[in-house]
């Protein structure tokens, strides 16, 4: 059988400048060339201004350094720019956007990679963009929404219509949970139309270690709560580190990077617990699976999320979590070996979940066994099931009307 081309559409994907940037986008392509029933492309656009300024999105300006060809798990990616104006941009990316990546997608056609859809991740502006070049080149596009996409940009009235109308004519639409296929469904589209498919974990990257040597490998000594995010509001690490003057003898260990760092830093300071807290920074995947396997429990505190790999990386690696009730998190904790889900995002609710579960005894084996339900096989079988249905329709023949 002759392998589906799919053509990769987004912003968010890995790369040498930002190896963990959209890496949830990158793992679930790779896990899907693994069927051998994919052939893929990845145009990721890289956003663009002309001044290097700090003040200017982190994203801009790491963006600077990245190539405009590479390569990711044996495929090309292409990175072209398209022009962001910082804080002003909201509106006219998903034009900027499109009319960056027609000209590649273009000359990808007349190479020979004739691709049979658009497989489009983060519903705004990619998603939307997606859309208008699905349209212009005669190619069903298949949207993901991942989170903020659709949890808090929607918000705004322009890309809300622009997300409702990329939605109605989209040949498919996912979402990563039942919560964000609400939104969807608020906007008037069907709610048969919004396949729900979660992300996956790599239960061989992510498995349980010796914890002992890994504590004593990486230095933790004391009862230690992981929190893993880039330091950003949303994350809610200040949050825990308000818990912990209530929380003595307890640790926290925060690993990502961000512009909240100092902000971090100066409030552990003055609650006079910066002792108990190690800002950790950037850790690559490869050695992740340590701070999960050696924490007594990951913490995420975050007030919006879609279905955060944090929980499933750190449940595959046999580390319970707690977590803010919000959004896809009760997708993903719904039983007592996996952790539990905090009803409040407060530092009294981390003060009492982290009580609880220290009172109840860890069983890594039984909370390994439950992330196992979330593998990348599943999501790339459901995954596949719609793109094959999207081309088995497209190639029906329609009814000629007199």
């Amino acid at each position: 059988m002759k392998p589906l081309r799919v053509l990769t559409f987004t912003t968010l994907f890995p790369d040498p400048a930002r190896p963990t940037h959209g890496i949830f986008v990158g793992e679930r392509l790779r896990h899907l060339l693994r069927s051998g029933a994919v052939e893929a492309r990845v145009v990721a656009p890289v956003p663009w201004f002309p001044i290097a300024h700090p003040r200017l999105n982190p994203y801009v300006l790491q963006g600077r350094q990245v190539a405009r060809r590479e390569e990711f798990a044996g495929v090309e990616v292409l990175h072209p720019r398209y022009f962001l104006i910082p804080k002003l941009g909201m509106s006219t990316a998903p034009w900027f956007l499109a009319r960056a990546a027609l000209p590649v997608l273009t000359a990808l056609l007349r190479e020979g990679f004739d691709f049979d859809l658009i497989d489009a991740h983060y519903f705004y502006p990619d998603g939307v963009a997606a859309e208008w070049l699905g349209r212009r080149l005669q190619k069903p596009v298949v949207i993901t929404a991942r989170g903020t996409d659709l949890n808090l940009i929607p918000r705004h009235y322009l890309p809300r219509r622009m997300i409702a109308q990329a939605a109605h004519r989209a040949a498919g639409l996912i979402t990563v949970s039942a919560a964000l296929r609400e939104v969807l469904v608020g906007m008037g589209i069907a709610e048969q139309r919004v396949r729900v498919v979660g992300n996956g974990v790599d239960l061989e990257k992510f498995a349980p270690v010796d914890r002992q040597e890994a504590r004593a490998r990486l230095g933790m000594t004391r009862f230690t709560l992981l929190s893993v995010g880039y330091l950003i509001d949303r994350k809610g690490h200040d949050v825990i580190i308000r818990a912990l003057p209530n929380l003595p003898e307890v640790d926290l260990w925060i690993v990502g990077e961000g512009h909240r760092r100092r902000k971090l830093q100066e409030l552990a300071e003055a609650l006079g617990v910066a002792g108990r807290v190690r800002l950790v920074g950037e850790v690559a995947q490869a050695r992740l699976r340590d701070y999960y396997g050696a924490a007594d429990l990951l913490v995420l505190a975050s007030d919006r999320e879609g279905l955060a790999n944090v929980l499933l990386e750190a449940m595959a690696c046999g580390t319970r979590v707690a977590a803010t009730r919000v959004w896809g998190a009760p997708e993903a904790v719904t039983a007592p070996e996996a952790g539990m889900l905090m009803d409040a995002r407060t530092p009294e609710a981390i003060v009492a979940a982290v009580a609880q579960m220290r009172n109840r005894p860890p069983d890594p084996g039984a909370t390994r066994r439950y992330a196992e339900r979330f593998s990348w096989e599943k999501t790339s079988r459901e995954q596949l099931e719609l793109f094959l249905s999207i081309i088995a329709a497209k190639r029906q023949p329609q009814p000629h009307l007199e």
